[in-house]
């Protein structure tokens, strides 16, 4: 608990609050793509959305959040693979957000199902920073 509160911890947080907000802009984007102008079934939009946006988080975490992270110096597959694993982690959780939105809710109009993806990519991005902070770049 004690690390929860360090500066640095608030900082990173900060950081990666930004960073995900691109990144959720992304995967708005390409999930209202996907789903509302190529009618491509809601789970699939949210498969290949999540493909865009986990390379963009990735990205745009290494080069500003956890930039003087040395834990993965010259081994980047390793990174990427670690990073790409624990977001299909965050995906599954996503995923069963939005069944449990779009259909046993009821909310499937295209309006409805995208301001679903927005909730079920806000809940998600706790888990992802956390796992990222506490393991991946600890």
């Amino acid at each position: 608990m004690r690390k929860i509160l360090e500066i640095s911890f608030v900082r990173q947080f900060i950081s990666y609050f930004f960073v995900g907000g691109i990144a959720a802009l992304v995967e708005w984007g390409f999930f209202a793509l996907f789903d509302n102008v190529l009618h491509i079934h809601y789970i699939l939009a949210t498969c290949l959305a999540f493909v865009f946006s986990t390379s963009a988080n990735w990205l745009l975490g290494r080069l500003w959040t956890f930039k003087d992270s040395q834990a993965y110096e010259g081994k980047r597959a390793t990174e990427i693979l670690y990073i790409f694993s624990v977001s299909a982690i965050g995906l599954l959780f996503n995923m069963g957000l939005m069944y449990l939105f779009v259909t046993i809710l009821g909310l499937n109009s295209a309006v409805l199902k995208t301001i679903s993806k927005i909730f079920a990519t806000g809940i998600v991005f706790f888990w992802n920073f956390l796992i990222r902070k506490l393991v991946i770049y600890k």
